[in-house]
């Protein structure tokens, strides 16, 4: 309840509304509001937070709040297999629901629409997705065919036996980054979920080695510890777990800093950033940016990075100029940082920039320039980049509705739709989510009908 009242006071001073002023644009007591942005009240009625967040030009982030307020307070509901049935969706996808697994293999997270229309992700019982087989991309996520997942079904408590690095044909560091550059490619092609297991096999592979490991080796399985984990990271948020990703990104700046590499603990605080901006934390996104540009190298590639996740969250703020300075300060420095020799960062180019950019400028309401950036985006993306190519998709086909383009907004998402039932991606179905809310008014149309009845069916739903 504070957080949504911070965040409400934070929009309205944003758009420079008084208390007083924006109560009465809503038709609604100004006490009313107050208590809201106290955080003495929860509101009850979806309608009014509806309007707020409409007037504030939030963008859904209020609504996404109201939900998790919503969600804490009353039993969450089962989930199954219905008919399917169209109706409106809410970007309320919570991420409260992670406590409902016990471990990745008891529990996994799906889409599933509940009675009121609102989209949310929920932890399913691993047995009953097998039998239901439920969700977009579920089958993948149980991670099926991996060592792991057949010996924890087959034998409950199987333990691994000890790592020995005289088990490698070479040094085991070497194997390591190997299979990382592997599952990273396996992760745009296959989704998430494909990797994730696998990933966190992984960094308990790496500790086991480091109990064994001198010197240089031992520094170098913990900077590998860390890419593992700020990987892991970036899986969990595709998935949209926010908060498995937000430990895993704790996790990797602690780990980072046993390493003493400048360039990695500035690049996990990047990604903090990026997290933030994903998660639409108007709070956070900034700060967090202009920290990790504080810790990057002056003039690095590092701090064009942070830099450019800084402009979307301007853009989340209503504070279109800062945005557009800072899109511009990272181009102008593009040049540059090409020539910067760290590893990280290295797909800051051009078109990542203007994606940014797209992002930004649909959140402030200019969508019909932010479809065009996205389209050209999805053209020169290179073969291989699937689930970025679904991310691309989702959110021009958000932009062409809200340019007033109903039909190919649903063409669009239709193409997403696909990639998100490919790869199980999270970011994919929260856009596909907010598309279908802003198609509500042209549901009638043949076009809109088709793409809000596939997704509908692609979904659980509450029972």
């Amino acid at each position: 309840m504070h957080r949504f009242g911070y965040t409400l006071r934070e929009f309205r001073e944003a758009r420079r509304y008084s208390l007083r002023g924006l109560a009465e644009k809503a038709f609604m007591s100004h006490s009313k509001l107050q208590k809201w942005e106290g955080g003495d009240r929860a509101p009850k009625d979806r309608a009014e937070v509806e309007l707020i967040d409409s007037l504030l030009h939030a963008g859904g982030v209020l609504v996404d709040q109201w939900e998790r307020i919503r969600l804490d307070a009353s039993a969450r509901g089962h989930v199954s297999v219905s008919s399917p049935h169209v109706s409106d969706a809410s970007i309320g996808l919570a991420t409260a629901a992670s406590q409902q697994a016990a471990s990745d293999h008891e529990g996994i997270f799906v889409p599933a629409r509940l009675r009121d229309g609102s989209v949310v992700f929920v932890a399913l019982d691993r047995r009953a997705m097998l039998r239901g087989g439920v969700g977009i991309g579920a089958a993948a996520t149980f991670g099926v065919g991996t060592p792991a997942a057949a010996a924890s079904d087959v034998v409950p408590g199987l333990t691994r036996p000890p790592r020995s690095a005289a088990a490698y044909s070479g040094n085991p560091v070497e194997h390591l980054r190997l299979t990382r550059r592997l599952l990273i490619d396996s992760d745009n092609l296959l989704g998430p979920s494909k990797a994730i297991t696998a990933v966190r096999e992984h960094i308990e592979v790496i500790k086991e080695l480091r109990k064994e490991a001198t010197g240089a080796d031992r520094q170098s399985l913990i900077e590998l510890q860390t890419q593992y984990g700020e990987f892991a990271s970036w899986l969990y948020q595709d998935l949209g777990d926010f908060e498995s990703a937000q430990f895993w990104l704790d996790r990797a700046f602690q780990w980072s800093h046993t390493v003493g590499d400048g360039d990695l603990t500035s690049y996990v605080m990047a990604r903090k950033a990026q997290l933030a901006g994903e998660m639409r934390d108007l709070v956070d996104v900034v700060d967090l940016a202009e920290a990790a540009q504080r810790m990057a190298r002056p003039r690095s590639r590092l701090a064009a990075v942070a830099r450019t996740y800084e402009a979307y969250g301007h853009a989340l703020r209503g504070e279109d100029t800062d945005s557009e300075r800072a899109i511009d300060d990272v181009r102008n420095s593009l040049d540059r940082v090409s020539s910067d020799t760290t590893p990280w960062g290295v797909w800051l180019n051009e078109q990542y920039v203007d994606v940014h950019r797209a992002q930004g400028l649909e959140v402030l309401g200019k969508h019909a320039e932010a479809a065009e950036i996205f389209t050209a985006a999805i053209k020169s993306l290179p073969a291989g980049y699937h689930r970025d190519r679904g991310v691309y998709l989702a959110r021009a086909a958000v932009a062409h509705a809200g340019a007033g383009s109903p039909e190919e907004a649903a063409a669009v998402g239709l193409q997403a739709l696909t990639v998100a039932a490919d790869t199980g991606s999270g970011r994919i179905v929260r856009e596909l989510a907010r598309l279908d809310k802003s198609l509500v008014p042209w549901q009638r149309q043949p076009e809109v009908a088709d793409f809000r009845a596939n997704f509908d069916a692609v979904i659980a739903h509450e029972a």
